[in-house]
């Protein structure tokens, strides 16, 4: 399924380093995770204000969908919202794009499962009443799967 930007209200930038490029001048296969917990944790800290004092999040899955390449010079983003919230597990789908003069285009996109987490307890735990409101009221609920 391809991913409209229009659905997606948080963007944040992504800066390449040197050390994310490969031997034939791409970034990495596996820096493509790093940049998508950059953004993820940008959305938390900036668009849901996640209290990490008191509630944890691990990360349980991931999934990514290599587009197009990413190359050392290119000015790249990443949208970031949430698709689906169950009772201490949510999706968070990320678009990474290209910032070019004709407008943005789509190089990857991916999919984590991420789960609540008591790191104290050392357990997962139901998703804070507060941070579900937020991501439901951030990214609207008519785009989200509640499965809870």
């Amino acid at each position: 399924m391809a991913e409209k930007l229009s659905d997606y209200k948080f963007r944040t930038a992504i800066p390449i380093r040197f050390s994310d490029i490969d031997a034939v001048g791409h970034v990495n296969n596996a820096i493509y995770l790093t940049y998508f917990e950059i953004a993820r944790f940008n959305y938390w800290k900036e668009a849901i204000n996640w209290n990490f004092s008191e509630h944890g999040v691990i990360v349980g899955r991931s999934e990514i969908n290599y587009l197009k390449p990413v190359n050392l010079h290119d000015q790249i983003a990443c949208y970031v919202r949430v698709v689906r919230i169950g009772n201490s597990s949510f999706d968070v789908m990320h678009v990474l794009v290209r910032v070019t003069p004709n407008g943005e285009e789509i190089c990857t996109t991916g999919k984590t499962v991420c789960i609540s987490y008591d790191y104290k307890a050392n357990k997962s735990i139901q998703i804070p009443a507060t941070e579900r409101d937020q991501m439901i009221a951030f990214d609207e609920p008519r785009l989200i799967l509640n499965t809870n």
